[in-house]
């Protein structure tokens, strides 16, 4: 049992001071494998002293200094990525593969870009040609609380502490309890790369305990919060008292259309797409839509590219499937499949229960229902899994107003080979990334992350990325002569 118990506050590894223990589970085996602690109420002000002590100094720092930080953390990041990658496929079940590839890689290219944009990004400028002694400032909002989830660790993590670094934050890193592993670990990088003590501060805890203590925070001037829309909901309320910034980055229920014109490999694409990382990603392609004419076809091979889709230990290699993250996880996910049954959808692939032969770890089954309709609850809820929802559609427009009929909207996928008619309906599609013929612009470096209505607001990585983290400051009267 491996003993991870410690916090990193002001630059030192520290003990609790009032947390309690909780265990890392394996989800491949439902063992316990490593132990932490959840922070209380004194570790975090501890922490948030700490980041608000240092934000005086590190604010002040030059652009060369934090570009030659973050090359110097990448160059570490780099160097020790097999690390990482072992850490989050025992922490969240990815297959080893995937860890090692593009969960690990994801990080990766996110600091390689937002050193890039910050190369770019002038924190002065003047208002505009003709106004010279207007000047505009950009200066680092303060003391930063980044909140990560547990599916895609280290995408999250590099999203919200490198721009932060960049703008000259400070902060306090919450991840995840389910997936706190890789991220001390990301902690151990930092500190070798010699950021200043007090900068980068990272506390262990659950959202009811330093999650919204954090939030509420009167020291704490702006928070980034990734997850799920409840509890994005509940931190926009624990914050709004100090009248803090906040960035959320929730829930999604994408769409992939498609067109009868689609590429011959669109449908089993889209399919292997919303099972990716066992469906666990907000960003995935939840609901098919699909051309009348070539709906049943599409049925059947959305229902050959799940049953063809080995499921198994995340230690092991290959291309297959992991185990959901937690028990809850993997309950929640077959209550979902239920309720898809006695909806009257018609199960074609997968179902309840975990795989033949797999007894031991939180394992689903890839799933798809066909002939759903937008009251469905496997249609319009957000289940976090590998369950893909079809339904037929018509015309263009009712591709559009099916897709559109959600509370969310994060991701939407469009297939056609159709030049303009791709255009057309990206254009019309209301959420903050559209994806179109497999060209997955959100791993594209330096592309905006988020989206429309309870999907959230603001954007992560690239320009996007840096400007949450800084405030604009106006000054008339600048004397250029000094």
């Amino acid at each position: 049992m491996k003993d991870a118990r410690k916090f990193y506050i002001d630059g030192k590894w520290v003990d609790s001071i009032d947390g309690t223990d909780r265990a890392v589970i394996n989800p491949s085996t439902e063992e316990e494998y490593a132990t932490i602690s959840l922070g209380g109420s004194q570790d975090l002000n501890t922490a948030i002293a700490a980041a608000k002590a240092s934000f005086a100094v590190w604010s002040q720092t030059s652009k060369k200094d934090r570009l030659d930080l973050l090359k110097t953390i990448l160059d570490i990041y780099i160097r020790r990525g097999s690390e990482m990658g072992e850490a989050m496929s025992l922490e969240m079940g990815a297959p080893i593969d995937l860890a090692n590839g593009l969960q690990t890689a994801i990080g990766q290219v996110h600091i390689e870009a937002f050193i890039k944009t910050l190369e770019n990004f002038e924190f002065e400028r003047p208002l505009s040609e003709g106004a010279k002694n207007d000047r505009i400032f950009y200066e680092p909002i303060g003391v930063c609380g980044l909140i990560t989830p547990w599916n895609w660790p280290m995408n999250q993590v590099t999203l919200k502490v490198i721009p932060a670094l960049a703008a000259g934050c400070t902060m306090i890193l919450k991840p995840s309890e389910e997936s706190p592993m890789s991220s001390l670990l990301f902690a151990e990088y930092l500190d070798e790369a010699g950021v200043p003590a007090g900068v980068f501060n990272l506390i262990n805890g659950d959202g009811a305990g330093v999650g919204s203590q954090l939030t509420s925070h009167p020291d704490v001037d702006f928070v980034s919060f990734t997850g799920s829309t409840r509890a994005g909901q509940a931190i926009t309320k624990s914050a709004a008292d100090t009248v803090k910034r906040v960035a959320l980055e929730l829930g999604g229920k994408g769409a992939n259309i498609i067109f009868d014109d689609a590429d011959a490999e669109a449908v089993t694409r889209g399919a292997l797409h919303c099972f990716e990382n066992t469906g666990q990603s907000c960003n995935a392609p939840t609901r098919m839509l699909v051309q009348r004419s070539r709906y049943e076809s599409a049925v059947e091979e959305a229902s050959l590219a799940a049953k063809s889709l080995k499921v198994d230990h995340a230690s092991k290699s290959g291309n297959h499937m992991g185990p959901a993250v937690n028990e809850a996880q993997f309950l929640k996910i077959n209550s979902m499949i239920d309720v898809g049954i006695k909806e009257g959808a018609r199960l074609v692939a997968g179902g309840t229960g975990k795989p033949a032969g797999l007894n031991r770890g939180f394992f689903v089954k890839p799933t798809v229902f066909a002939d759903c309709n937008n009251e469905m609850a496997v249609m319009n809820q957000e289940i976090f899994g590998p369950v893909l929802s079809m339904m037929p559609f018509d015309t263009e427009e009712e591709a559009i107003k099916i897709a559109n009929d959600t509370p969310y909207g994060l991701a939407n996928y469009v297939q056609t080979q159709d030049p303009a008619k791709a255009n057309r309906v990206a254009r019309q599609l209301r959420s903050g990334m559209v994806e179109m013929n497999g060209n997955f612009r959100t791993a594209a470096e330096g592309s905006p992350f988020g989206g429309y209505k309870q999907s959230g607001n603001g954007r992560e990585g690239g320009i996007w990325g840096l400007e949450d983290f800084l405030e604009v400051k106006g000054v008339g009267g600048w004397n250029l002569d000094c």
